[in-house]
């Protein structure tokens, strides 16, 4: 079960989360580097806000937004510390999106979701409202990037496998044009150090781990 927004909030106050490793992830700025990243850009579930951080100082016009009031408040003093003041961010529910009759972000040509996808591993109604969101904020022609942690091997987090991702984007109004492996790096922390096992944590207290990466063109 996805966890309540006051867990969330405890891990960017308490700075315990695992994923916050002070840097975007290598996987997302290749597919910058590859010309995969256009047009306006969502960032959800940008936690710490490093890929809103990195692209908004690159010149894209890109706006990050997470459940987590406190990840929200983590992101504008990250900008800030990082000399990009003009990083956008603001509080959202993503899956909430997926049903409301409103939609107060707009639409977007390119959404990057960097390890949020994978947090619904085990909520179908959930996952479900989280794609409806999707397709309901990516332009016709845009593309939808997922970075999930994969279940390949073992590791932290929730970790899926490939089918998950096909079978959650094989409805109508979505192509599933990429999905190969790749990683994710996170950071070693008294939240995860009983799930590290024998993976290696770096000097810096990073530890790489398989994931998978998705392109998928919203078509109708």
């Amino acid at each position: 079960m996805t966890e309540a927004t006051e867990v969330w909030n405890s891990a960017y106050d308490n700075d315990t989360a695992p994923w916050i490793i002070g840097e975007p992830q290598p996987a997302i700025l290749a597919l910058e580097r590859a010309g995969r990243i256009r047009g306006r850009i969502l960032d959800p579930g940008t936690g710490a806000g490093e890929h809103t951080i990195a692209l908004t100082a690159a010149g894209y016009d890109i706006r990050g937004v997470d459940l987590s009031p406190s990840a929200v408040a983590y992101a504008r003093r990250n900008a800030a510390a990082k000399g990009v003041p003009g990083a956008r961010f603001e509080v959202a529910d993503m899956v909430a999106l997926g049903d409301s009759p409103d939609n107060p972000l707009g639409t977007f040509d390119t959404i990057v979701d960097s390890a949020l996808f994978h947090v619904f591993m085990d909520e179908d109604e959930a996952r479900a409202a989280y794609v409806r969101a999707l397709h309901r904020l990516c332009e016709p022609g845009g593309y939808v990037h997922i970075l999930a942690l994969s279940d390949a091997e073992p590791g932290f987090g929730p970790r899926i496998g490939a089918d998950l991702i096909r079978d959650s984007f094989a409805g109508p109004g979505w192509e599933l044009e990429d999905l190969r492996p790749d990683h994710y790096y996170g950071r070693a922390t008294e939240s995860n150090a009983d799930q590290l096992g024998d993976l290696t944590v770096d000097a810096a207290g990073k530890v790489k781990v398989v994931a998978w990466l998705a392109q998928i063109r919203r078509t109708g």
